[in-house]
């Protein structure tokens, strides 16, 4: 295998290490955090606004704390405000991921959750291509085919279980849900990989702390106007009390540290590894959800998950060179920001 393809060095196996653990710890997190009827009694919008502001203060610490010659924080954001703005996209995505995570796992379990989100990936392929132009080999194609399948015989999984006399499989599969999850993969797609092109061009000079900065002011207004627009504002300080719970806390600071990780996974590695990262995320919650929750593993799961670890042995044997993309390309590329708003 290319291991000096996959981790250029010891710290970014470490950060590889971290991503997948963390998030093995959030599925589980918030599925502890539900009530015996299923629902959360406390308000997962609050949780979502008080992470972000969390990562951003941990953000502007660490930037403070680091040593080096660089302006102080203000003076640094008013400097760079244009990559400010340009983080408003993945924040924006991110925002409605991190929201619709709270909507989905109420209704899958976190194995369930996990590989049915590895529909990203063929997605994900298709941004990185554009952004950053490198062609994926046919191999790698092959091996995000078989990723994907392995996520829909996981989905009929699902869909049979959920199955009774009034309502079949069908209906099961491609119900609202279904559709919230596959919007909650193109945020997450279009959000890291835009994110990755943000820290490996644009914002390549710039101190990944302070990229970090960016990213969580913008994720805290966001999130703001999400609790504006639900109308909850108002009862604000009385949902306070409902976050006095210890899994609650959790999730939240289990969400800031993961904000932090991802920003040093996308920027030592890359997208395409990330969905690996995701994909290997599924034996450990599999196995996790049986023992805490007692949560059955299927003949479907266990094909589901082998097939997901064929594609990701398949993808080790020729993966995409993680080297940064530290170029100028504003000669011969528009910005994201530019095509969308086109």
């Amino acid at each position: 295998m290319h291991w000096y393809k996959l981790f250029p060095n010891k710290e970014a196996f470490i950060v590889f290490l971290l991503y997948i653990i963390l998030f093995v710890f959030q599925g589980v997190f918030i599925t502890a955090s539900k009530t015996e009827n299923g629902i959360y009694d406390y308000n997962t919008t609050l949780v979502v606004f008080l992470s972000e502001f969390l990562k951003l203060n941990i953000s502007a610490v660490l930037y403070t704390l680091k040593k080096g010659n660089k302006p102080n924080i203000f003076k640094a954001v008013f400097k760079n405000y244009s990559l400010l703005l340009y983080y408003f996209i993945p924040s924006l995505l991110y925002c409605f991921y991190n929201n619709l995570a709270f909507i989905n796992l109420s209704h899958y379990d976190p194995t369930s959750y996990y590989v049915l989100l590895q529909f990203r990936v063929v997605i994900t392929a298709l941004i990185f291509q554009f952004l950053f132009r490198k062609k994926l080999t046919f191999m790698q194609w092959i091996s995000l085919g078989i990723l994907t399948f392995g996520c829909m015989i996981k989905n009929f999984d699902s869909a049979t279980v959920q199955s009774t006399e009034e309502s079949d499989i069908w209906s099961n599969i491609f119900n609202i849900y279904f559709l919230s999850i596959n919007f909650q993969n193109f945020c997450s797609c279009l959000a890291g990989t835009y994110n990755e092109y943000l820290l490996k061009t644009k914002g390549s000079n710039v101190d990944i702390f302070l990229q970090n900065v960016f990213m969580y002011l913008d994720s805290v207004i966001c999130n703001f106007f999400v609790l504006m627009c639900k109308g909850e504002l108002g009862t604000i300080f009385k949902d306070f009390e409902s976050l006095n719970d210890v899994f609650v806390i959790l999730i939240t600071v289990n969400s800031a540290i993961v904000g932090i990780v991802t920003s040093f996974f996308l920027k030592n590695l890359n997208s395409i590894l990330k969905t690996y990262a995701s994909a290997l995320e599924l034996v450990i919650t599999a196995l996790v959800c049986y023992i805490l929750f007692n949560i059955i593993i299927t003949w479907y799961t266990v094909t589901s998950i082998c097939l997901v670890s064929i594609a990701v042995a398949m993808y080790l044997k020729n993966p995409v060179n993680n080297a940064n993309t530290n170029h100028d390309d504003s000669k011969d590329k528009k910005p994201l920001l530019e095509v969308v708003s086109n």
